[in-house]
């Protein structure tokens, strides 16, 4: 009985080596044959992973540049509301709220067809953020029962914006120059001289950085022209025959009160005239005359022929 037990465990150990052995001879085949391809993974990861890395710095510099872009953004709409009023008010809130301002305010009347009847037209000039103008945008159209015109303009500055910088630079750089040979200068001559240029960079500088500010202002704050105005009456023609016979009548009548209008105001005008200018110069005239006819009397008449 011991014998087998111990010929059992013997072909336990025998099979469980075995196995071992096989289980090595795997784990040995797998760690060192596929080692190129393990190697060639690796590389092709790395590969990968400097291509998406390369992507992502590219789109990231792309988005920095986007950024830093000066453009010079405006806007002009001509706009038709139901009441103009309460529009300029609607619009001088959103601006606010947005960040911005109202530069100008400006309404006047309108006259129309009808001498009774006037139309508001207000004009509003805005200044808000570059990054709140599509909303300002949208907003403004909202406010509007139509929209007459609209026109959306852009200028991109940014080269323009780079060279001032550079420009500027580089005249601080020569008024540096200057400097230094303004302490070396031993004559007055000289010193006079490099002061003069000196004074010449130095307005170069403030005018170039003046041109920077503006750009710097105008692309963060877009202006946009807003025109407000109540809708335009559309006129129906109603013509006809018995329209114009009524019209005709109604000309006729008004060109007969207009005769008679003038002929009142030509009599009410000429009575002062004929009292103050025609009746003193007539009785005048007349007085004239018979002083004339009594210092003249007129002559006897000669005795008739063959009266010797």
């Amino acid at each position: 009985m011991k014998s087998l037990q111990a010929f059992l465990i013997l072909i336990l150990l025998s099979f469980s080596g075995c196995f071992s052995a096989q289980k090595a001879q795997r784990s040995v085949a797998t760690t060192s044959a596929p080692a190129s391809q393990v190697a060639e993974r690796q590389q092709e990861a790395l590969n990968k992973f400097d291509q998406v890395s390369l992507k992502q710095a590219d789109q990231s510099q792309s988005m920095v540049e986007a950024m830093n872009r000066k453009i010079l953004r405006n806007a002009d709409f001509q706009l038709e509301v139901s009441d103009p009023t309460v529009a300029q008010r609607q619009i001088t809130s959103m601006a606010e709220s947005l960040g911005g301002f109202v530069v100008t305010s400006e309404s006047k009347q309108r006259d129309v067809g009808d001498r009774t009847k006037q139309q508001l037209d207000i004009s509003l000039v805005l200044r808000i953020p570059a990054l709140q103008f599509n909303s300002a945008v949208e907003q403004i159209r909202a406010t509007a029962s139509r929209v007459i015109d609209d026109k959306i303009t852009g200028q991109d500055v940014t080269e323009e914006f780079i060279d001032l910088e550079a420009r500027i630079k580089t005249q601080k750089a020569l008024e540096l120059q200057f400097l230094e040979i303004m302490k070396q200068a031993n004559k007055v001559a000289d010193a006079l001289e490099v002061q003069r240029q000196i004074a010449e960079v130095r307005s170069e500088i403030e005018k170039l950085e003046g041109r920077k500010r503006f750009l710097e202002n105008r692309a963060s704050l877009s202006t946009i022209t807003v025109g407000l105005q109540t809708p335009t009456a559309i006129a129906v023609n109603t013509s006809g025959f018995g329209r114009e016979i009524k019209e005709a009548v109604s000309d006729s009548f008004r060109t007969v009160g207009e005769i008679v209008l003038f002929l009142v105001r030509f009599v009410i005008v000429m009575i002062p005239i004929l009292i103050l200018v025609i009746l003193p110069g007539g009785l005048l005239a007349r007085y004239i005359f018979r002083r004339a006819q009594r210092w003249n009397p007129t002559p006897e008449l000669e005795s008739t022929p063959g009266s010797d």
